[in-house]
């Protein structure tokens, strides 16, 4: 007997140390941004889904604080200089309370939340993990703050999980991080061992340079620490959405979609999200006119709806950490709801969007740099509404994503002129019908194959003329058919051998 005991707890205790290994554990950096505001609040919503160990204050070229004591700055950023002129004491600082604030209307709807994921976070553990880091000027690292303290501890912990780091604005208080790393370890024996260990532990998720941390002082100092870099894809999801997502997204964008969804009638929290019209102003940031209802007509990014999706630019960071089935966590490549990216021809640890990770719009017919983002928005949109219904309804009254199978697993091998049959099974603890489409990501592998979908099944014919060592990514899709509709997926990627 007692040997029985101690084999199920040796079970039990590997089961959950699996568990835990595969949480995703991230630190989010950000300056304040409207744009942040809303990420942030569509982040709370998705809490349940990784492990936030630190939300940090930080600057960028759009906002610092100042010192305080008048000195100027003028910022190195072009674009920055061009718009706001030089010498500057302070740019557009939305506060050190923002956070706070959300986090008191989160608390509230955190009873409801519960009811349909245990894993959502209290609002006290999350308070307990805000600081503060470097936010007097753009791109200052020169001091040790709390937020650079806290991901200095977090990169040299005994956690052997990689630590996600979302830049939402500059990376100067994770470059001040790694500064002061280096400046207590850089003269010792174990400096070597020590800069490995969080070379390899780090991953950098950012949107642009938004400062020049990283090209001045990340990038050659600490050049093995993996980079994901978005200077592109993020426009669909940001200011300029109407100039870039396709017609047929766009409604999900629109105020007509995200007022009765998501924005209304769903608890404090929601009520919180800035829209176009919605008569709010961010308290330190005079550029934020877009709740004017007066202002929003015809403007030089489009012409606008009362609650119409204003920008949510750094949402694809922590949407990298959702598992959604897209397996795409750690090869950006292979695309998913955070964008896709390539690995850069200069440096093996850097991948990036622009012309070599474009995808192919339908609608256009042409190879689209944002595409690789927008093919994912409308299900992303749904997806974000259920969550709203989650913080006001009850488990049996909202919507749950449902659960996908293929019997031949995820990795398959093949040879030229082969016919691989997928099975399909699939899940919904709503007792939802789920509709399937199976279909190939090109742009993800070596090309397309043609995909013949049956109820529950799928044939894939690998042409005779297929080289070794091509792969086919498969996208087993199930949307469910309650409201709002949820979509999961699974990738299979079929190597010929």
């Amino acid at each position: 007997m007692k040997k029985l005991l101690s084999f199920f707890y040796l079970v039990i205790t590997f089961s959950f140390c699996f568990a835990q290994d595969d949480v995703k554990r991230t630190i989010v950096t950000t300056d304040g941004e409207i744009d942040d505001v809303d990420t942030f609040i569509r982040f709370l919503l998705y809490t349940n889904e990784f492990e936030t160990q630190g939300l940090v204050y930080s600057s960028s070229m759009w906002h610092w604080k100042g010192d305080g004591q008048g000195t100027t700055f003028t910022s190195e950023m072009e674009m920055t200089q061009r718009i706001y002129g030089e010498n500057l004491t302070d740019l557009r600082w939305p506060g050190t309370q923002w956070m706070e604030e959300l986090l008191s209307a989160y608390k509230k709807v955190y009873p409801n939340l519960i009811l349909h994921d245990k894993n959502y976070p209290t609002a006290e553990k999350l308070l307990g993990m805000v600081r503060i880091g470097n936010i007097d000027f753009e791109g200052e690292m020169a001091k040790r703050t709390e937020g650079s303290k806290l991901i200095r501890e977090k990169l040299l912990d005994d956690d052997h999980r990689e630590l996600f780091l979302q830049a939402w604005g500059g990376t100067n208080t994770i470059a001040r991080a790694l500064k002061s790393i280096e400046e207590d370890y850089s003269g010792t024996k174990d400096w070597e061992v020590i800069k490995d260990k969080v070379s390899k532990k780090a991953i950098i998720y950012t949107i642009m340079d938004q400062d020049a941390t990283y090209k001045n002082y990340i990038g050659p100092n600490w050049p093995e620490i993996r980079v994901f870099y978005n200077s592109n894809q993020f426009w669909c999801f940001a200011y300029p959405w109407k100039q870039v997502v396709p017609k047929s997204q766009q409604p999900y964008l629109e105020g007509s979609f995200m007022g009765p969804n998501i924005i209304n009638n769903h608890g404090p929290l929601l009520k919180k999200y800035y829209s176009y019209g919605d008569g709010q102003q961010q308290e330190g940031d005079p550029n934020h006119f877009e709740g004017d209802i007066s202002k929003i007509i015809n403007t030089e990014r489009g012409d606008f709806s009362k609650y119409d999706f204003i920008s949510e630019g750094d949402s694809p960071a922590f949407l990298h950490l959702v598992d959604v089935g897209l397996d795409n966590y750690k090869s950006p490549s292979r695309g998913g709801w955070s964008g896709r990216f390539v690995l850069s021809e200069e440096n093996p640890f850097r991948y990036e969007d622009g012309n070599r990770a474009a995808d192919l719009n339908p609608e256009t017919g042409e190879l689209d740099t944002s595409y690789p983002q927008t093919r994912w928005i409308k299900p992303m949109q749904l997806d974000f509404a259920a969550r709203a219904d989650w913080c006001i309804k009850t488990f049996e009254e909202a919507n749950h994503s449902p659960e996908i199978k293929i019997s031949e697993g995820s990795k398959i091998n093949a040879v030229p002129g082969e016919t691989i049959t997928l099975n399909v099974s699939t899940f919904d603890v709503d007792n939802h019908p789920v509709a399937l489409n199976i279909w190939c990501y090109e742009e993800a592998g070596s090309g397309k194959v043609e995909v013949e979908t049956k109820q529950n099944s799928a044939t894939i014919k690998i042409p005779m003329t297929t080289k070794s060592g091509s792969q086919f990514h498969i996208i087993v899709e199930g949307t469910d058919t309650g409201f709002p509709a949820l979509t999961r997926y699974q990738r299979v990627i079929i190597t010929v051998k």
